[in-house]
């Protein structure tokens, strides 16, 4: 605990120290803030916005999905995370999350994989490819789970072979079956895999919302859990959306 105030309290002297030099250039607005910022790091790096933090003379710089922070006159650029001491609040962690948020809509049913156990009430998407060990780990946790409808997404990302899985999964005669098969009972899927996919479709939206790994939890309320979660997780994150 210590430390962790001692790391807090430095980084909160580093930040006001920041804002202390960029004082005199404070009048500058974000798109000057933006433009200038710009020009330094060069156009490889597209900056998506800069707006205000809650810092005086600090301003959060999204690059994609990703949060840093600059002074008001270009001149830093802050790698960290800003937490408010009051509360404990981590302002960056909670403004990650909210740019990490999928569109639920966006995840259509007719292309996943549909499991229901129990009465089917409480919905969770996962992004899976086939081939994904931490995947196959997370499909037998999710067994202990009841009153779940789970809507696996294939994203075929780690290699050809993912692909041909995938596709003999979702044009076998019962794709949930071939799925439980291959992932939980080791039981590798057959067949030609000809069949129309939405693998493709899958993939474009797991791309549009910077998924770049198996599995990707996504709950109803947009937010998203990375990896091999603990059950104990998944429960709670059901407990909050009630």
């Amino acid at each position: 605990m210590l430390d962790k105030l001692c790391k807090l309290a430095l980084s909160y002297a580093f930040l006001c120290s920041v804002a202390l030099l960029a004082g005199p250039a404070h009048a500058q607005s974000e798109q000057q803030i933006r433009t200038e910022l710009q020009k330094k790091i060069g156009a490889n790096t597209k900056i998506k916005s800069v707006s205000a933090s809650p810092i005086p003379g600090i301003f959060e710089v999204l690059v994609g999905n990703d949060v840093f922070y600059t002074d008001a006159a270009s001149k830093y650029v802050i790698q960290g995370e800003i937490i408010e001491l009051a509360s404990g609040k981590n302002i960056t962690e909670q403004r990650q999350a909210d740019l990490n948020r999928i569109k639920w809509s966006d995840l259509l049913p007719a292309n996943a994989i549909k499991m229901v156990r129990g009465n089917g009430s409480r919905q969770v998407a996962i992004f899976s490819d086939p081939n994904c060990g931490y995947c196959k780990r997370l499909d037998k946790s999710l067994q202990q789970l009841d009153n779940v409808t789970i809507y696996t997404y294939l994203i075929p990302i780690l290699s050809a072979d993912s692909a041909q899985k995938s596709k003999q999964i979702w044009c076998a005669a019962d794709p949930q079956k071939a799925y439980v098969d291959w992932m939980i009972n080791g039981i590798t899927p057959t067949g030609k895999g000809d069949c129309a996919t939405p693998l493709d479709k899958n993939t474009a939206v797991a791309k549009n919302y910077g998924i770049t790994g198996t599995p990707t939890l996504v709950f109803v309320d947009g937010s998203r859990f990375p990896g091999a979660v603990q059950i104990s997780d998944i429960e709670k994150k059901f407990s909050s959306l009630k």
